[in-house]
Order: structure tokens, then sequence, then C-alpha cells
């Protein structure tokens, strides 16, 4: 099995759906909602020594046995800098080294090109990502020590975790948005389905009746995955490149390349200011002061 304890957090989107205007703002500091408003939503902080929501997730690598995190960015990366060091790579945060890739904007394009293109530029920047197998996930999602674990220590080539969609804590409204895992007996995913309509749904149920659902956190191997990322095709929909949309591709050419790991607890989430309060709450009751 292939050396695997590198990490890469994406984290280079622009965060609108944290930007937008919402009645919960009211709820909100002055200084929440700035942040809210300017930042990465990994950098939004959480307690008062001004400690960012990604040193929660970096807290969690690192228990899991993870070494070197990539971290990519877009191309002001200044304010992940003064957290995290401000070389371009080789920083060391807490026994965990710290890397910065860049997801460029294509001239034609304000916004940056999705999941997939991010992380084929990370890969084009750091070619160890291309002959090693890594872990990929959020930057506004909090995993488990558990989840990043089962992933760091999975025999197979590519894996992604399979989430029990009745673990997750949170609406139902949001929980409908959430695209379904088909797997298979053996674990193995056949396809990622957005949306299924409703007669459909007892269709993809596993075989213990569980409806499976993805909170993007993959392993891949990047000797075989990096294909499928550099062909990639654009979501007709989103007009982005979706590492869904590249991992698709590559099972339909290797059906039994990629497992599903079961697993059942919720994913505190950070994609709204409604969730803001939410993982202040959370958060208040995890110590991580060892983590400087």
């Amino acid at each position: 099995m292939k050396e695997h304890t590198r990490l890469v957090i994406l984290a280079g989107g622009t965060s609108s759906r944290m930007k937008k205007q919402v009645d919960s703002d009211r709820n909100l500091s002055e200084e929440e909602k700035k942040q809210a408003n300017t930042r990465s939503k990994g950098l939004i902080t959480f307690d008062s020594g001004d400690r960012p929501f990604l040193d929660y997730l970096l807290f969690n690598a690192k228990m899991s046995g993870y070494k070197e995190i990539f971290i990519i960015t877009g191309e002001d990366n200044s304010l992940f800098k003064s957290y995290y060091g401000n070389k371009n790579n080789g920083n060391i945060f807490n026994g965990l080294v710290i890397n910065y890739a860049i997801q460029y904007i294509p001239k034609d394009r304000i916004k940056p090109f999705g999941t997939a293109d991010a992380l084929l530029q990370a890969m084009q920047q750091y070619p160890i990502l291309k002959s090693t197998s890594f872990t990929v996930c959020n930057s506004d999602n909090l995993y488990s020590i558990n989840a990043l674990e089962l992933l760091k220590n999975n025999p197979n080539h590519n894996a992604l975790i399979s989430y029990d969609r009745d673990s997750l804590k949170f609406s139902s409204d949001r929980i409908a948005r959430f695209a379904l895992l088909l797997i298979d007996k053996n674990e193995y995913l056949k396809s990622i389905i957005e949306k299924p309509k409703s007669e459909e749904m007892t269709f993809y149920k596993d075989d213990i009746g569980k409806y499976r659902v993805s909170m993007n956190i993959f392993k891949f191997d990047g000797e075989q995955f990096f294909y499928y990322l550099k062909n990639c095709p654009v979501n007709k929909d989103r007009n982005e490149k979706e590492l869904p949309t590249a991992l698709l591709n590559m099972i339909k050419e290797h059906p039994k390349s990629t497992v599903g790991i079961p697993l059942s607890e919720h994913v505190p989430d950070l994609t709204s200011k409604a969730d803001i309060k939410i993982l202040k709450e959370y958060l208040k009751d995890i110590d991580i002061s060892s983590f400087i």
C-alpha cells in the first residue's frame, strides 16, 4: 500500500452562500458578520483566542496520523499565511507541514472552476501528489478523527466515506440536497446520484436499508486519478469541473476502483451564516488548547 500521510484541503471557493444576507445575520455580532462576509469559511474564528475553524480540522488530521497538509486557496492567501506560515511550502505548524497550492481562475471566468480544477492545479504544483495516495476534504466541514483514520488506513486505492443520511443533524430540506451514493453489497461505489426523483428513492438504499451520502471526503490514488481530473468535463448545471464528475468517469472505466466506507455520525458544517452560532455551541466543549 502506498504511503498515505498527506491531506489536501479545498479552501479556494468564493463562499458565496456564506456571504448572502440572511435573517440569521441578526443573531451575529458585527465582527462575526464581517468575517463571514470577507473571509474564507475555514478562517472564521470560533474562540476568544482568535482560533480559526480550520484549526479544528487540522487538529483531527494530526491526531489521525496525517503529516503533510496541502491547503488549496485563492490567489490571495495572505490571511492563511498569517495563521499557518508565510512560506509557500514547508511551514511547520504544531508538527504538521503546511503547503499552499493556488487555484488560479481562468481569464474568461470570475469564479473558480470547481473542485476538480482545484485538485488538478494542486497536483500540477506538487507533483508528489501524482505518485502517492492522499485524502481530500473540504475546509468548511469538521470531519472526525475516526473518518480521517478510516480513509488513511483503508487498503483500497480509492475510497470515500459513505455517510448514513439519518445520522446527519441537518434540516430535511438541507439533507434532501445532498447527492446519494449507490453502493453495492461489497461496498464498491457504483454511482453518485444528484437529486433523484422520490419514486426512485427505494433503489438507492444499501443492503441494510440505509441511504448513503457523500460529504466530500475522499481518498485517491494520485497516479490513477490524475488522468480523470485532467479530462474532467464541465458540469452543465453549475458550469464547474467537480470531483464527483471525475470520480464517476473513473468508476465507469474501473468499476471496482472505489469503495464506500460506511459511517454513521454527524459532520459539523459551515456553509451559511446560520451555521456560525450552531458551530460556536458545538466547538465550545472541544479542547484543542495544546494545538498552537
